[in-house]
């Protein structure tokens, strides 16, 4: 039997309410999302609570699934939806320069060493990034959504949210470049 009909079943369980079907998607799924909630909150305990409530709304709709498409896609969208009513909720609305100051130039006499950095050095700064910007930034980069659907969803314009990512992606190279050159004076 392969993973897909193994998950299907316990869709279907959790359609007809058994608890421990509810139980066997958490543990299979919450890592995973775990992931995802981090990344949109840069903080463990915020993205524990998003999880959780998560999970409550996927139990709520879980009749709403019609085993068109992936399951762990539909869950993602419930949990990146949850996480971006809540930020739609803190109004986060107010001018960037007044929450994170406009980056400086990255230096243009240094030379990166060409070491790529480890996808957990890369979820680290992103998780650093001021909510604004990490949102924009994950739901282009991550969801793929276009600056227009962002812009729709967070309420918010176009030319905010491509400003947003462009502040975003200097400040990742900005530290990116920071942590090159500490450990060039390292070695």
């Amino acid at each position: 039997m392969s993973g897909q009909i193994d998950i299907n079943d316990i869709v279907a369980a959790c359609q007809k309410g058994e608890r421990s079907a509810q139980k066997a998607l958490y543990e299979i799924f919450a890592p995973r999302m775990m992931g995802v909630c981090l990344r949109y909150t840069g903080d463990y305990q915020t993205a524990e609570d998003f999880l959780q409530d998560g999970f409550i709304k996927v139990f709520e709709k879980i009749d709403k699934f019609r085993f068109e498409g992936s399951f762990e896609g539909w869950m993602r969208r419930i949990m990146v939806n949850l996480i971006i009513e809540s930020f739609r909720k803190k109004k986060i609305k107010t001018e960037l320069t007044e929450e994170f100051p406009e980056p400086e130039d990255v230096d243009s006499e240094f030379e990166p060493n060409g070491a790529e950095p480890s996808l957990n050095e890369l979820l680290e700064l992103i998780g650093q990034l001021p909510e604004r910007y990490r949102l924009v930034f994950n739901l282009y980069v991550l969801e793929e959504q276009t600056h227009d659907e962002i812009a729709r969803q967070l309420g918010i314009s176009t030319g905010t949210s491509k400003s947003n990512l462009s502040r975003a992606r200097r400040w990742l190279q900005e530290r990116l470049v920071e942590k090159q050159k500490m450990e060039a004076t390292k070695a």
